[in-house]
Parts: structure tokens; sequence; C-alpha cells
């Protein structure tokens, strides 16, 4: 993959194949994600990798707030992966204390950048993802057993795609860029 037509072509997927997505091809994946850059280089993310069937479905049903297209896109992807962060240390001293005036934003920040590690990764790999945000922190926390210095960062499924949606209109460069 070129990186600019990996950027340009990953799309988020909401229907997948049945086929199983190895722990290899996983491993692979969370291998080129983990060299995502951040806060001082403190590789906070963590990857919660599910293929059980019965804890997606708990996650679907009790860690969604009963946002429908999360508990399918959940149910229809043969893998879903937590993507959490350890607490308080992207953005603050040792003593726990902000560096900055950003607080959390940076642990966030790291997060995002992972994220999309990860999913430019599985693109490469020939599988799709969906980032999802509507979730039940703590339902989901719960449910994996996360330890209780990590956040939930994101939801996001993973599997061999069974779509190709069009990409959607983007903004011209002058609505987005300032030249000064």
């Amino acid at each position: 993959m070129q990186l600019i037509n990996g950027i340009k072509e990953r799309r988020s997927i909401r229907k997948y194949k049945s086929d199983k997505v190895s722990k290899e091809t996983i491993e692979k994946i969370i291998d080129a994600a983990r060299y995502a850059p951040s806060w001082k280089n403190s590789q906070t993310a963590r990857y919660y990798v599910i293929c059980d069937e019965k804890v997606k479905a708990d996650i679907a049903e009790n860690g969604t707030l009963n946002f429908s297209k999360n508990k399918n896109n959940i149910n229809s992807a043969p893998v879903l992966v937590v993507l959490s962060t350890v607490d308080r240390i992207s953005g603050y001293n040792p003593d726990l204390t902000p560096t900055t005036d950003k607080g959390e934003h940076w642990q966030s920040f790291d997060a995002g950048i992972a994220c999309e590690a990860f999913c430019l990764a599985a693109y490469e790999y020939g599988l799709g993802t969906l980032i999802m945000g509507i979730y039940d922190e703590k339902k989901v926390a719960d449910i994996i057993n996360l330890p209780e210095n990590e956040k939930v960062s994101a939801l996001i499924a993973l599997g061999y795609p069974d779509e190709s949606p069009k990409a959607p209109k983007r903004k011209d460069i002058e609505e987005i860029a300032k030249f000064i």
C-alpha cells in the first residue's frame, strides 16, 4: 500500500464477511499500530481483541447505550477491538499534575493516533474497520475486566469487508486550510 492511497481509500465498514481473522494477522496489525507516536513516547494504547461471540454479544447488548447501529456493527463483525489508554500519563507530569492546560485531551489525542494507525494497518491486510464512539464506558470496562488505571477510548469492529462504500464528499482545501 502506498500511504497516501491507504489514507484516501480506507472506509468505515459496516458489513463483514463471516470469515475468521487469524490471531497472527491481528498481531501484525497491532505490531504496526504500536509505532504510532504518543506523548513523550508513553505508548499508553492497549488493544483488547474480542473474538468470543458471547463477549461481543454482551458488549453489543449492554455496552452500546442501546444504539442499535452499534449493536448491529458489533454483532456483524468477526472481531471487536476495545482500544483503551492507560489513564493520566499522556499530558501529565510524573506527580500526576497536568503538563499543559489540555488535561486529558492528550490522552484522547494519543488514542486517536493509535486508532488510525490500527485501522490503516488493518486496511493494509485487506481488513475493514469501523471506529465506534457511542458506548457505555463503565459497562464495557466491566465486561472485559479493564484495569482501573485504563479508560476505554474506542470500539473498533474488524473483519473482511462485505461492502465497498464510496468516499463521502470532502471539503475543499480552501475551506479547511489557512496559510499564514
